[in-house]
């Protein structure tokens, strides 16, 4: 029986073979090599990109990001681990206002099934690892440093936000102005054309002489007559601290209300006005990109003593009124909301169907009207559960059930129902806090949730204290009265950090993890502000919005979860302005391996100091600057 063709044919065949594939794999070698070395304009160590948990070169499977599953991700030793990129890839210019988990383009790609209606494509959709760019963002054609506050409050580089439309779109309102190289911030707003200054003065109640100021008083002036305060301070003798802003535009109401000693979270979407956020942030005021659709805002119950919206565009009947029941979960027990819309004083025939049904509504909800002139109207939460106790059977919205947590908010959705207030607010008819500033010193009521005495927080206080002033000293050669005015604590746990900072000229943005204690609460209690965040995510805001990161054992909180540290570092210095400042308070192998990917990441360490004096545990503190950077087809220092 034949056996096929002879050996010897079979051998020639298994040459051609093998030469075949080894031309092949040659050709692939000088190909790809070529393609890293060139165009993506990286320069490679040992191991490929892809470790960094994405896909840097756009490949579909995460392979190689699963291959050191097992391994820990801080590498330690001088092994292979240890060599990492000299340099990371830089995103294309059209990326360098990427915010990754509001990315409109992403939602069109993935094609996700999303209801207009309610507000869902504006909310948070984070990429998954193998769609991350994980590049640099590239700052702008003629970017420079900002303008240093407060100057900042009324003017930035144009440069900086080359987005000059919504200028000629909100001409008639004043909200901005384009002004050779700048763009100009001359305080107005949909609703107060003659700017927010003299807007919120007259909440204070306070007079006007000139012709100007006596006009815009009688057509807005109504605020501080409603609340009635004191020495016609908006502030009330401090027990007016915090204040939620909906639909806030430019954020000039925010800005204005700082000399008052109040602090708004500033909130707005990424829409059809998408840079109105980002020139609040690039002015130096607090802001947050959010939106009131089918998730909690990402903030604890009783946080704010004041909700404004100015003709914010919001249907607040819908869905039950599910919208205007978040608010009322956010609101402390006698907060307030001003509302200023056409609904409030117009006498068309679908105005007055609107405002009858807000009317009844806010009713239902126990809300009265505290006062309403002209073009707005003040509600007020009560003080106490007995209103809602003394509804009718079968009343709604219906009191939330008595298992739903008020604090938990990460990717929670909103219920159409009234929180009720805990015996202890109940009791003493209000959240007990004392006045600003005593509060931000002061241990909040909320301290007994956590099971925290007044002593831990005084000694947490105190700590802080002393390491901010360590930090300060440790960037002195650096940092001046109006160096830094946007701050951020990545993990803030009770607030003291930020509460540390109080003589600076500064606002800080308190991060909670969402995966630890809601100590975000006690934030707020202290006068300050916050969010809560999962740093395995993108954060909601443009890239170069903060002057300082400040980042207690992040990093080492991610040892404990299936993310990169990689990806971390590059998200910071996403949202890290050009020579800004990170401070990395850390185990001393997580602060080894920071530093190795400082050239990467065209980052500067200026200062590194043994912490374990005043830690119970061994910390290192690292001082880092982002260098300042452009793109022309290649990275290059411009210092």
């Amino acid at each position: 029986m034949s056996r096929g063709r002879p050996d010897g044919s079979q051998k020639k065949h298994l040459i051609a073979s093998v030469c075949g594939v080894a031309i092949f794999l040659g050709f692939l070698y000088v190909y790809y090599g070529s393609e890293k070395g060139g165009a993506s304009a990286i320069e490679y160590g040992s191991k490929s990109l892809k470790r960094l948990g994405s896909s840097y070169l756009g490949a579909d499977d995460d392979h190689d990001a699963k291959q050191d599953e097992s391994s820990s991700v801080f590498a330690q030793g001088d092994g292979e681990n240890d060599i990492v990129p000299k340099s990371f890839p830089v995103c294309d210019d059209r990326h360098s206002e990427l915010i990754p988990c509001l990315d409109r383009h992403l939602i069109y790609q993935m094609r996700m099934k999303l209801d207009l209606s309610v507000m869902e494509h504006y909310e948070r959709h984070c990429p998954p690892s193998e769609r991350r760019y994980n590049c640099l963002i590239p700052p702008p054609a003629g970017y420079k440093v900002p303008i240093k506050w407060p100057e900042s409050r009324d003017e930035v580089w144009k440069a900086n936000i080359p987005h000059t439309h919504l200028a000629h779109e909100k001409s008639d309102q004043n909200w901005m102005v384009v002004k050779g190289e700048k763009i100009i911030f001359p305080g107005g707003g949909t609703h107060f054309h003659y700017g927010a200054d003299k807007y919120i003065a007259s909440i204070a109640n306070v007079r006007f002489t000139s012709i100007t100021w006596v006009k815009w008083y009688l057509t807005t002036c109504m605020y501080c007559q409603m609340l009635n305060f004191s020495d016609n301070n908006l502030n009330n003798e401090g027990r007016l601290r915090t204040v939620l802003d909906v639909g806030c535009g430019v954020a000039s109401f925010g800005a204005y209300l700082l000399s008052s000693d109040i602090i708004a979270m500033s909130l707005a979407p990424n829409d059809v006005h998408q840079n109105q956020i980002q020139f609040a942030l690039e002015r130096g005021i607090p802001a947050y990109l959010g939106v009131l659709g089918t998730k909690r805002l990402p903030y604890p119950s009783r946080s704010f003593e004041l909700a404004h919206c100015s003709r914010c565009r919001i249907d607040w009947l819908q869905r039950d009124g599910i919208l205007l029941l978040e608010l009322d979960r956010l609101l402390r027990p006698g907060g307030y909301f001003a509302y200023s819309s056409p609904e409030a004083y117009a006498q068309d025939e679908e105005d007055l169907r609107i405002w009858r049904q807000m009317s009844d509504l806010v009713g239902r909800m126990c809300w009265r009207i505290a006062a309403k002139r002209n073009q707005t109207v003040i509600w007020q939460k009560p003080l106490t559960n007995d209103c809602y106790m003394e509804r009718e059977p079968g009343t709604r919205p219906p009191l939330c059930q008595s298992d739903d947590d008020p604090d938990a908010v990460w990717n929670v959705n909103m219920e159409a129902c009234i929180t009720p207030y805990s015996d202890h607010d109940n009791k003493v008819k209000g959240s007990g806090l004392a006045p600003w500033p005593a509060r931000l010193t002061s241990p909040p009521p909320r301290l007994a949730d956590f099971g925290y005495s007044n002593d831990m927080f005084k000694k947490d206080t105190e700590v802080w204290e002393r390491r901010v002033e360590k930090y300060w000293n440790l960037m002195s050669s650096k940092v001046t009265s109006n160096t830094v005015r946007n701050v951020m604590d990545m993990k803030a746990n009770m607030g003291s950090f930020g509460a540390a900072l109080r003589d600076k000229n500064v606002w800080v943005m308190n991060v909670v993890p969402q995966d630890g204690p809601k100590t975000l609460k006690l934030i707020y209690d202290r006068g300050l502000i916050g969010t809560t965040h999962d740093w395995c995510e993108a954060f909601s805001t443009y890239p170069r919005t903060y002057d300082l990161l400040h980042a207690w054992t992040v990093f080492s909180d991610l040892e404990k979860k299936e993310c990169s540290p990689e990806d971390l570092l590059i998200e910071m210095d996403r949202i890290l302005r050009p020579t800004g400042f990170i401070i990395v308070r850390d185990k001393p192998h997580v602060i080894d391996f920071v530093k190795k990917y400082l050239q990467a990441l065209h980052w500067e360490a200026l200062a590194t100091s043994d912490s374990s004096s005043d830690s119970d545990q061994e910390e290192v503190v690292l001082v880092i600057q982002k260098k300042l950077w452009l793109t022309s087809g290649s990275v290059r220092d411009t210092e």
